[in-house]
C-alpha cells in the first residue's frame, strides 16, 4: 500500500524517468519500410550513343502537339525510333516551320516522373553535327519546348509507370495522334 508520504517520492520518480526521455511516451518499435521504397535512386548509366542515318521522307510520322499553334508542324522518324538498353527513347524530330523551314535534331527522352530530355545533334546538308557538352534537362509542359511535353507524356512514356511504351505502341500512338483510349481505364483494349 502506498501511503500519502510515499506518494510524492513516487511522483518524482517517475518524473525523473520522463525527463530522461525526450516524450513522456513510450515509442513503439519502428516498422520496416516496405521494399519498394528506396533511400536512393538507384544509379543510372547512359549508354552508348549511335547517330542515326538521315530521316527518308516515306518514315516521318507527323504527330499533333497540345497547346497553342507556334507555327511549326512535328514529325518522327519512324524507321529509327528506338528504347536504348539504359531505357533511354531516342528519336530524330523534324520541326517543320509554315514556310516549309526545317529543323532537324537527334534527341533521348527519359521516362522519369518528371521526364527529362537530351539533344544528341542537329542536322544539316543531310547529317548529323553532334552537340558538345549537351547534358540532360527537365521537361517543361510550357514554352517552345511543349512538344516535348506531349512525347513523353503521350506517345513515348507510359503516364504515370514512367517506363517507355513498346516500340510499336509508340508508333501506333503517333499515327493515331494519341494513345489508346481505353488506355488508364483499367479495361484492356479490343
Amino acid at each position: 500500500m502506498i501511503t500519502p508520504r510515499l506518494l510524492p517520492l513516487l511522483f518524482l520518480l517517475v518524473a525523473a524517468q520522463a525527463a530522461a526521455r525526450d516524450d513522456a511516451f513510450v515509442p513503439d518499435a519502428a516498422p520496416a519500410p516496405p521494399a519498394s521504397i528506396r533511400e536512393t535512386a538507384p544509379s543510372w548509366d547512359e549508354g552508348p550513343v549511335i547517330l542515326p542515318p538521315w530521316p527518308a521522307e516515306a518514315d516521318l510520322i507527323r504527330f499533333p502537339v497540345d497547346g497553342p499553334d507556334r507555327g511549326f508542324h512535328f514529325a518522327i522518324d519512324g524507321r529509327n525510333l528506338a528504347i536504348g538498353d539504359d531505357g533511354v527513347v531516342r528519336y530524330t524530330l523534324v520541326a517543320e516551320s509554315a514556310s516549309g523551314v526545317r529543323n532537324v535534331s537527334f534527341e533521348g527522352i527519359r521516362c522519369t516522373p518528371r521526364g527529362q530530355h537530351r539533344i544528341y545533334a542537329y542536322g544539316s546538308g543531310g547529317r548529323f553535327h553532334p552537340v558538345a557538352g549537351s547534358d540532360w534537362q527537365p521537361i517543361s509542359a510550357t514554352g517552345p519546348d511543349g512538344y516535348r511535353y506531349d512525347l513523353w507524356r503521350t506517345y513515348l512514356c507510359v503516364f504515370r509507370q514512367f517506363v517507355p511504351r513498346s516500340r510499336s505502341a509508340m508508333l501506333s500512338a503517333l499515327q493515331r495522334g494519341r494513345v489508346h483510349p481505353m488506355e488508364g481505364t483499367g479495361f484492356l483494349p479490343d
